[in-house]
C-alpha cells in the first residue's frame, strides 16, 4: 500500500498560480513573492552545487594515485579551497532555509508572504552579488588558503585572490542575516489564528532556532573577515605575529561563528526529517516539545563549543577540558531528536516513498557523523585525529550525509506542492539508494585513512593509502550519479509529470490545505484557522490509497 494519491488524468492544476501569473523575466527578477524567490534560490544554489561538485571531482581524481600527477600542489590547494568556499557559503548554509524555508514558512504559518518581502528579494540579490564575486576570484586565479582563511597566511603571505574570496563570504553573510530576520518576524507576528507556539510544525521551530544563530553569529564572521582584509591591505597587526598580532585570535573569532554555522546547516535538515517521518509513519511525532526545545538547545549550546577546534593550539588544558565537556553536551539534544524519530517510527504504518528513504539515510549518516564527532571532542583522541582525513569524513557525514540528504528529502517531499507535478517514484528510490551507497563508499574509507594517519589537504600521500583512496574516488562516482539523476527527473516532471493534486501524501499542515502550486497569496479563500494539534495523524483513521 502507498500513501501517494495521484490526481486523475482529468484533473488540472489551478489555472492561475504563483509561477504562471506573470511570465516576463522582469516579473521574476523583481518579484516579492516568497515562492518565486525560493525558486530563484533553488536555481542559483543548484548551479553553485554543480561548480563545487566539479572541484570535488578534481580533488578525488588527483587522489587516485599517490603522486601529484594530475594537479600540482598549488592547483590542488585552489581546488579544495574553492570546493569548500562554494559548498559551504553558497550551498550548505543557504540551501534549506533559502529554498524550502522561503517557500514553506509563510504557508506553514498561514501568512500571505514573509514579513519583509522586499528585504527577502534583496537577500537573494546579495547572494547573487556574493556569487559573482566568488566566480570572479575563481576566474582571476582562485584562492589557496582553505575555506577557513587561516591567518597569517591569508592576511599576509598568500598571493592568490584572497580579498575577493573574503569579500564574497562577507556579502553572503548579510544575505543570511536578512533571511533569518525575515523568518523570526514572520514566525512571531504572522501566525494564523489558532496556530499557537506548540502547534507550529517542527520545520518552523528548526528554522526559528537557525535564524537566531544567523542573526547572532554571522556578524562575528563578518567582522573577522573585515579584519583579515584590513591586515592584508593596510598591514595592520591584528593576526600576523610579525606585525604584533595574534593568529590564535583569528581562530577564536572564526570558529565562534563557524561551529554554530554547522547548526545553521544541519538544523533545517532536522526540521525536514521531523515532517517526513511523521507523515510516512502516519503517527503523531513522539515528544513534540522535546524536539522543539532541542532545536533551541542546539542553537544556544552551539555557541559555547568553538574551542574544540583548538585543542592543539595555545589554548590551555583547562579551557580544553571545558570545551570538551560542552562538546559532549551539545550531542544530547541531537540524540533526543534521533531517539524521538525512532520512537515515532515504532509501530507506525510506514511507507517507503522516496522522501522517507532519504529520511532514513539522514538518520543513519547523521548518527555516524555525530558519534565520530565525539572522538574529536575528546582531547586525547583529537590530538591524533586532528587535521587527518578522519576530520574530513566526520564533517562530510554531518554536512553531506546529513544536510544534503535532508535537502533532497525536503525537495522530494514538497516538490508536488512547489510544482503541482509528481516525479517517477521508482527512479527517485533508485537515486536515493545510489546516494546512500555512494556516500558511504566515498567517506567511510576516509575514517580509516585518518585513523592510519593520512593528513588532509595533501595532494601526495604514502603508497599504502592508495587502495582506500581509490575506493573513495569510486564511491564519489556513484554519489555523483545519485545527485545527477534527480536533476533529470525533476526537469522531466515539470513537463510530463502526473498532476499531483493538493495533497498527494495525505499530509498534515497548512501548506497542504491550499492548491498545488499555491496561488500568489497562498490561500484562495480567507486566512486559515488552526483547530487541531500539530501532526494529528491517526493510524486507525488514516486514509491509505493504492
Amino acid at each position: 500500500m502507498s500513501t501517494v494519491a495521484i490526481a486523475p488524468e482529468s484533473a488540472l492544476m489551478p489555472k492561475r498560480h504563483y509561477a504562471n501569473v506573470r511570465h516576463s523575466v522582469a516579473s521574476w527578477l523583481l518579484t516579492t513573492d516568497h515562492k518565486r524567490i525560493a525558486i530563484l534560490y533553488l536555481v542559483s544554489i543548484t548551479l553553485f552545487f554543480a561548480v563545487g561538485g566539479f572541484f570535488a571531482m578534481m580533488v578525488r581524481l588527483e587522489l587516485l594515485t599517490p603522486k601529484g600527477d594530475l594537479l600540482d600542489g598549488d592547483t590542488y590547494n585552489k581546488m579544495f579551497t574553492l570546493h569548500g568556499i562554494i559548498m559551504i557559503f553558497f550551498f550548505l548554509i543557504p540551501s534549506i532555509p533559502a529554498v524550502l524555508g522561503n517557500f514553506l514558512i509563510p504557508l506553514m504559518v498561514g501568512a500571505k508572504d514573509l514579513a519583509f518581502p522586499k528585504i527577502n528579494l534583496f537577500s537573494w540579490y546579495l547572494y547573487i552579488i556574493a556569487g559573482v564575486v566568488a566566480v570572479t576570484a575563481l576566474v582571476k586565479g582562485g584562492v589557496d588558503t582553505g575555506w577557513t582563511f587561516y591567518t597569517p597566511y591569508s592576511s599576509t603571505y598568500a598571493k592568490t585572490e584572497v580579498f575577493l574570496a573574503v569579500s564574497a563570504a562577507f556579502v553572503a553573510g548579510f544575505s543570511s542575516i536578512l533571511t533569518g530576520l525575515n523568518f523570526i518576524v514572520t514566525i512571531h507576528k504572522m501566525r494564523a489564528p489558532g496556530l499557537t507556539w506548540f502547534r507550529l510544525p517542527l520545520f518552523v521551530w528548526a528554522h526559528y532556532a537557525t535564524s537566531l544563530i544567523q542573526i547572532l553569529g554571522t556578524p562575528i564572521i563578518a567582522i573577522t573577515l573585515v579584519l583579515v582584509a584590513v591586515e592584508r591591505i593596510w598591514g595592520k597587526g591584528i593576526f600576523d605575529p610579525s606585525l604584533g598580532g595574534d593568529p590564535v585570535l583569528f581562530q577564536h573569532m572564526f570558529w565562534f561563528y563557524s561551529h554554530p554555522a554547522v547548526y545553521i546547516m544541519i538544523l533545517p535538515g532536522m526540521g525536514v526529517i521531523s515532517e517526513v517521518i511523521t507523515c510516512f509513519s502516519r503517527k503523531r511525532i513522539f515528544g513534540y516539545e522535546f524536539i522543539a526545545f532541542s532545536s533551541l538547545a542546539i542553537a544556544i549550546v552551539g555557541f559555547l563549543v568553538w574551542g574544540h577546534h583548538m585543542f592543539v593550539s595555545t589554548q590551555s588544558t583547562y579551557a580544553g577540558m571545558v570545551f570538551s565537556f560542552l562538546s559532549f553536551l551539545v550531542a544530547v539534544p541531537s540524540a533526543i531528536k534521533v531517539f524521538n524519530w525512532t520512537a515515532t517510527l515504532y509501530k507506525g504504518e510506514i511507507t517507503f516513498e522516496a522522501p522517507m528513504l532519504y529520511a532514513f539515510g539522514f538518520i543513519g549518516l547523521f548518527t555516524i557523523g555525530g558519534l565520530t564527532g565525539l572522538f574529536l571532542a575528546a582531547m586525547a583522541t583529537d590530538i591524533h585525529f586532528h587535521d587527518t582525513y578522519f576530520v574530513v569524513a566526520h564533517f562530510h557525514y554531518v554536512m553531506v550525509g546529513g544536510m544534503v540528504m535532508g535537502f533532497l528529502c525536503g525537495i522530494h517531499y514538497w516538490w508536488p506542492k512547489m510544482t503541482g507535478r509528481m516525479y517517477p517514484p521508482l527512479l527517485a528510490s533508485i537515486a536515493a539508494a545510489l546516494v546512500f551507497v555512494g556516500f558511504n563508499c566515498t567517506f567511510f574509507p576516509q575514517f580509516v585513512l585518518g585513523y592510519l594517519g593520512m593528513p588532509r589537504r595533501y595532494h601526495e600521500y604514502a603508497q599504502e593509502f592508495q587502495v582506500l583512496n581509490v575506493m573513495s574516488t569510486a564511491g564519489a562516482s556513484i554519489l555523483g550519479l545519485g545527485y545527477f539523476i534527480p536533476g533529470v527527473y525533476f526537469i522531466w516532471s515539470l513537463f510530463w509529470g502526473p498532476v499531483a493534486g493538493p495533497n498527494p501524501w495525505h499530509a498534515k499542515g497548512l501548506e497542504w490545505q491550499t492548491t498545488s502550486p499555491p496561488p500568489t497569496f497562498n490561500f484562495e479563500e480567507d486566512r486559515p484557522i488552526v483547530v487541531e494539534e500539530a501532526y494529528a495523524y491517526s493510524i486507525e483513521g488514516a486514509e491509505s490509497v493504492s
